[in-house]
């Protein structure tokens, strides 16, 4: 019997399973069977392996050729495991050392001309093969800098089928050196590198943007075209603090699955910036795609911040979809071809004007929008997803006055080092808990740590009997309270606090 084997690893969302590839040989009528629920890439693979093996200068066998991908109940997709089956091919037909490639991980697709292209995925794959106990890896010479950031890999980076088929063992001549293929990075949506002192006035909308960055709250900012909401949220990233070494892993591993990760920087230290058109559909947004769903811009903002300007011309399918990672902090998609899970714990910043013409400033004289118009164009940012939002600020225009009379505005290092101490103050708060902000922390745990005061509710329950708020409304009010007795060096918020918190979170709802 002429058996080979190998491994590799299939990627299900952000989890990776370490997939055993055999080969079996059989003296028969030439074929070429692969089984173990392989999706339609990976069908095609037979192809590709044949043709690279013949520009590698290897006889191909002439026999039976059945490669399994085992657990075989388990789908698999996309195109990186050419490399291990062709290993395990060449291990069965007794033309590399058998030996010495079955406990070696393999990733990387096959070029006809036996050149390895890279993959996506290859810094979650070779985590969940170091952590199934599987150092060694190999993986196309494009993907060795990503693969070689996860600790405990032993990477070899490899050029060519060919390559690795002299190192294994083959009767076969040296090969000369190849270049390697670079397959183009889709450009992520780069963290501006703007400064909030280029922000003039503005004051108020300045604030709100501080208390979002410190509680990690989400923002709804609404005004007047020009008024400085896209300004403001653009500089939103910045204040944030770094990610710790473990955010960062899982931020660039949902980067390396989205193929919009470049290694050539080391892991992503600092919050992501996603902000798509109002144009995208749902599985842009949120992930999709045939097969196994791929990752959208709500995860690739994964600890960052996902801006949507002007809100309310996104489709109503759009927005509704976020209501799950709202409230989760994760996306789980289901598709005929499996379901894949990806971590999507971002900070939302909408940005709406105030009407369809957007002149609905003050008493809004100006507006030529009928009130059905108006009616319409707010009716798409529901009221289940706009109470999830924490703060809701009025960006008025910037007066002449108030630019004369303003002193140099503050920079964005300033106000990151006041977030950063907040922070921290959360951090020493809620430590053995699983949260990290105070917009995480779930209503029970925060009226518990208020206290049995209930002077301190007055408003709050002022605001639930008139409708102002609803209960979850009255939980998130006092998430943002603590984030400001935080900023304020406060063991705890008082009633200005509450107060404060309630003013930032009714004061865009007359819009």
């Amino acid at each position: 019997m002429a058996l080979g084997r190998t491994l590799a690893v299939s990627l299900v969302g952000l989890t990776g399973h370490v997939i055993e590839v055999e080969a079996h040989l059989a003296p028969s009528i030439p074929g070429f069977s692969l089984v173990g629920l392989p999706d339609a890439a990976l069908a095609e693979s037979r192809d590709r392996i044949r043709a690279a093996v013949a520009s590698s200068a290897i006889d191909w066998p002439q026999r039976k050729i059945t490669v399994n991908l085992s657990p075989a109940s388990l789908p698999k997709a996309g195109s990186g495991f050419d490399l291990a089956i062709a290993v395990a091919m060449l291990a069965g037909a007794g033309v590399v050392d058998g030996a010495r490639v079955a406990g070696v991980v393999h990733l990387g697709e096959l070029g006809l001309d036996g050149r390895l292209r890279p993959v996506r995925g290859v810094l979650p794959a070779v985590a969940a093969a170091v952590a199934a106990g599987h150092e060694r890896v190999v993986v196309p010479a494009a993907n060795a800098r990503e693969a070689a950031l996860v600790p405990g890999a032993r990477v070899l980076g490899a050029a060519s089928l060919g390559e690795m088929a002299w190192r294994y063992g083959a009767d076969i001549a040296q090969p000369p050196p190849v270049p390697a293929v670079v397959a183009p990075v889709l450009a992520p949506s780069a963290t501006p590198a703007a400064d909030l002192a280029e922000v003039l006035g503005q004051l108020e909308a300045r604030s709100a943007l501080e208390v979002a960055a410190a509680g990690g709250h989400h923002l709804l900012l609404v005004g007047p075209p020009g008024a400085g909401k896209t300004m403001l949220a653009a500089r939103l990233p910045g204040l944030l603090p770094d990610l710790t070494e473990a955010e960062a892993v899982e931020v660039t591993a949902v980067h390396s699955v989205a193929g919009t990760f470049d290694a050539g920087g080391g892991l992503m230290r600092r919050p992501p910036f996603e902000d798509p058109h109002h144009t995208a559909t749902p599985a842009a947004v949120v992930g999709g795609g045939s097969g196994v769903p791929r990752p959208g811009a709500a995860s690739r903002a994964h600890l960052g911040v996902l801006f949507m300007d002007e809100a309310p011309e996104f489709s109503p399918r759009v927005l509704q979809t976020l209501r799950q990672p709202l409230e989760h902090g994760e996306l789980v998609i289901h598709r005929a071809g499996g379901s894949a899970r990806y971590p999507a714990r971002f900070q939302l910043v909408l940005a709406a004007n105030p009407c369809p013409c957007g002149r609905a400033v003050g008493k809004g004289l100006e507006c030529t929008c009928p009130p059905m118009a108006r009616r319409r164009y707010w009716a798409r940012l529901s009221g289940p997803l706009l109470d999830r939002v924490d703060l809701q600020v009025e960006v008025h225009p910037a007066t002449r006055a108030e630019l004369d009379g303003a002193g140099p505005a503050e920079a964005s290092a300033a106000v990151a080092r006041r977030v950063a101490v907040a922070r921290q103050v959360q951090a020493e708060r809620l430590a053995g808990t699983p949260w990290r902000t105070n917009a995480q922390v779930p209503g029970h745990w925060i009226r518990a740590a208020l206290g049995a005061d209930r002077s301190l509710m007055v408003d709050l329950d002022r605001g639930l009997d008139r409708g102002l708020l609803s209960l979850r409304g009255v939980d998130r009010v006092l998430r943002v309270a603590w984030t400001l007795a935080d900023l304020a060096g406060r063991t705890a918020p008082g009633r200005a606090e509450i107060g404060q918190g309630l003013l930032l979170r009714t004061r865009g709802q007359g819009a």
